[in-house]
């Protein structure tokens, strides 16, 4: 029963039939809402949430037949044998490179498209832009390797042909080592870097526009607005999406990196997930495959929280 007045007075605990009857008018009032966030808590309870279980795979022997009740127990035997097995270092080197790349070259441009979409008056001309760089978002990689295999190949690349026409040599660009992680980071700059632009832009909407005027009102010009108004402005976004983004230093891209690599690159382009996709797909030896995904998990755990706690010592915001 709900709670009388005197009860009230007296600061007596509501029943629990008061508080699920207050959670379900809740419930009913904000349904349009549950529904709308529905797809996305289905999808993460689908995928991310329900799999966990199996983590439990990476500390045994698994076998299919005997199930993950009759598989042998290990313990953590299969990640001693990843940390023992020498590729391991190229594969922490490689996938520490292409990210530490990514986030020197890549993060920073999103935030400048934003900053110069900001300062586009003629509204025409800012749709057309933004339509145009958020395009290659929606592309899968398959057609963004293909792209770059018309390209850059050798024998029907464009570039290899127009440096043939000019005079010099055909360059390797597919199967040489030393340009692998370039081309990788053109292609994200290429594909992402417009949609990433969303989340900045919004952020600069909710700048006042008053302080915008006040500044004009002082002299201050485009370049010190932005320099003293906007960007401060946006820090917090910065600073979220940067520790965000340490948090996925162990994720590159894995059909991006399936897709572009080949024998002859394979010394700079094995990473962790294709290295567990290798031994857990190809080669059966699943329980270390889901070893080698629970490592990386760590270690987006560990760098999340250690990017956390630096930010929050600076004096910023952290994500918790």
């Amino acid at each position: 029963m709900l709670q009388s007045k005197e009860q009230l007075e007296l600061g007596v605990p509501a029943a629990p039939y008061a508080d699920k009857h207050r959670l379900l008018k809740q419930i009913v009032a904000g349904r349009y809402i549950y529904l709308l966030i529905l797809p996305g808590f289905l999808y993460f309870c689908v995928f991310k949430i329900f799999p966990m279980w199996m983590l439990v795979i990476a500390f045994q022997k698994y076998s299919p037949f005997a199930g993950i009740t009759g598989s042998e127990w290990v313990g953590l035997a299969n990640f001693a044998g990843l940390l023992k097995d020498p590729h391991f270092y190229v594969l922490l080197r490689n996938t520490l490179a292409i990210n530490l790349i990514n986030l020197v070259f890549f993060f920073p441009i999103p935030i400048v498209l934003a900053l110069m979409l900001n300062e586009v008056r003629h509204e025409l001309f800012k749709k057309l832009n933004q339509s145009i760089i958020y395009m290659p978002h929606f592309l899968s990689w398959v057609v963004i390797a293909s792209m770059t295999f018309f390209v850059l190949s050798v024998d029907v690349g464009l570039l290899n042909k127009l440096l043939v026409k000019l005079g010099f040599k055909a360059v390797s660009f597919l199967s040489a080592p030393h340009y692998f992680w370039g081309i990788l980071t053109v292609q994200n700059v290429w594909k992402e870097a417009g949609w990433g632009t969303i989340i900045f832009l919004a952020s600069i909407a909710g700048v006042d526009p008053q302080r915008y005027e006040a500044a004009v009102v002082d002299g201050a010009t485009r370049f010190q607005q932005i320099w003293n108004i906007t960007l401060p402005a946006i820090r917090p976004t910065i600073v979220i999406l940067l520790i965000l983004r340490l948090g996925n230093m162990a994720d590159v891209g894995f059909e991006q990196v399936l897709l572009m690599m080949n024998p002859l690159v394979n010394n700079v382009a094995d990473v962790f997930d294709t290295y567990s996709y290798t031994l857990g797909i190809l080669q059966g030896d699943v329980s270390v495959g889901t070893a080698v995904g629970l490592f990386k998990g760590i270690i987006g755990l560990v760098l999340v929280w250690s990017s956390n706690y630096v930010v929050k010592k600076l004096g910023h915001e952290g994500i918790y």
